[in-house]
């Protein structure tokens, strides 16, 4: 590109995310006056796999605060990129690789390599005046995804007890329709009529202004087979059948007792062995309209994964299962363990290792679910065009949603909405995907 996509000046700051965690800003200005910024934040639930983010280990933050990663963008990794082309991103994510030097990105911490390789990213796109959706997928960036609505986070564990990690989160997915636009909008329905029912069935209080923050505890039900009905019964009300779906983020690793070897307060209040999870996902399928399950066994258990994708015929994402590393995905596809990859853009450490795992993804038969849990934002929304996955978490009503109701806008008669076949439905793993 020349002089002007040079990068002049690569600076991080610590700041907040919505769940409070620290994360690492960075902004990258290109000789032209473009500018990037990223944020990379840590998500709830984190696998054993993923590269490493570096903290600060002391009393300040209860230990998570990330200025060491920050001084390792300004003091490190700032200088050995200022002067290269930002357009060339290859080249930049390599010097990071290198400059880290470790496997998992321990050294600098992926928090500082992967906001760094975002950023780059998206100051390559503003130095060239596109955006980063075309900057990513070129003229192939033409394809909405399915988007799910978040509906409620389940208790954190049934039968008490504390406990590291997430909790089981549940989506809807608004998979039967035209165009973006309707899936948006036929989400703000579902989640009203949600609202509405968990109200009447479980006599709360929470309104369309909680969105994002129902969540429920277990004195309140007795198993997340409660929330199942009212999502189906949702569906049901608005005539929705056939159109929309369950998805869910089982999380599963957070609930395995490697000592008991079951499964603790998952669903229910009862240990469950593997056999026991399985037995209930084969159920949940049979009963209620679930198309996604995401992590249902732990992280692995690969052979497990492989028997419930060819049982199941539904969607298994893999989160902590291959944590963004083409390694992971590689021993999977030889099995046949799940059929789709999730993909937190950071997880990794740069965006050039992240895409590769998607090509690679791609190239065995596996869907691509982005999700924007270690801080993209609504960048998801260009990463989900750009790499035309198919469909994304969430994404129907926030502020992704709004982002890709401007895209489909701006493409015009050119935007694709793949409706159903944009999610990965079947009962094994085929290399029929061909999007990159």
């Amino acid at each position: 590109m020349g002089s002007d996509s040079k990068i002049v000046s690569v600076t991080a700051r610590e700041v907040f995310s919505l769940r409070v965690h620290p994360g690492v800003e960075v902004t990258v200005v290109t000789q032209n006056g473009a500018a990037g910024v990223a944020i990379a934040t840590a998500g709830t639930s984190v696998g054993e796999q993923e590269a490493r983010f570096v903290y600060d280990e002391n009393k300040r933050l209860l230990g998570r605060g990330v200025q060491k990663a920050v001084d390792n963008v300004n003091n490190i990794i700032g200088p050995a990129l200022k002067g290269m082309d930002a357009t060339k991103q290859l080249e930049i994510d390599e010097v990071l690789i290198n400059l880290d030097g470790t496997p998992n990105k321990s050294k600098l911490g992926a928090n500082a390599t992967g906001s760094v390789s975002a950023a780059v990213l998206k100051a390559g796109a503003a130095s060239l005046g596109i955006p980063l959706y075309q900057h990513i997928g070129g003229i192939n960036a033409y394809t909405l995804p399915v988007p799910g609505v978040l509906t409620i986070m389940g208790p954190h564990r049934y039968g008490g007890g504390e406990r590291a990690g997430t909790k089981p989160t549940y989506s809807i997915m608004c998979y039967g329709f035209d165009s973006f636009r309707e899936a948006s909008y036929a989400g703000w329905r579902a989640f009203a009529e949600f609202i509405r029912i968990l109200n009447l069935k479980l006599n709360l209080n929470f309104s369309l202004e909680s969105y994002g923050r129902v969540i429920i505890n277990s004195k309140v039900v007795e198993h997340d087979r409660e929330f199942w009905d009212i999502m189906a019964e949702t569906i049901t009300n608005l005539g929705y059948e056939g159109r929309m779906g369950i998805q869910v983020d089982v999380a599963a690793s957070t609930y395995f007792d490697k000592e008991k070897q079951r499964y603790v307060g998952l669903f229910s209040a009862e240990d469950k062995t593997r056999e026991d999870l399985i037995e209930l996902y084969k159920e949940m399928v049979k009963s209620y309209p679930f198309v996604i399950i995401e992590d249902p066994l732990e992280e692995n258990d690969f052979e497990g994964h492989a028997y419930l994708t060819k049982e199941l015929g539904i969607e298994i994402v893999g989160d902590d299962l291959f944590a963004t590393n083409i390694d992971r995905v590689k021993r999977a596809a030889e099995l046949g363990a799940a059929n789709a990859v999730l993909l937190k853009v950071y997880q990794k450490g740069t965006i050039s290792e992240a895409f590769d795992m998607v090509k690679f993804a791609y190239q065995h038969g596996y869907g691509v679910m982005p999700c924007s849990s270690r801080g993209e934002g609504a960048d998801i929304a260009d990463y989900a065009v750009g790499l035309n996955t198919g469909h994304l978490r969430e994404g129907a009503i926030d502020e992704t949603g709004n982002r890709l109701l401007k895209i489909e806008s701006e493409l015009g008669s050119r935007a694709r909405f793949l409706g159903k076949e944009g999610l990965k439905l079947g009962r094994s793993v085929k290399a029929s995907n061909e999007r990159l």
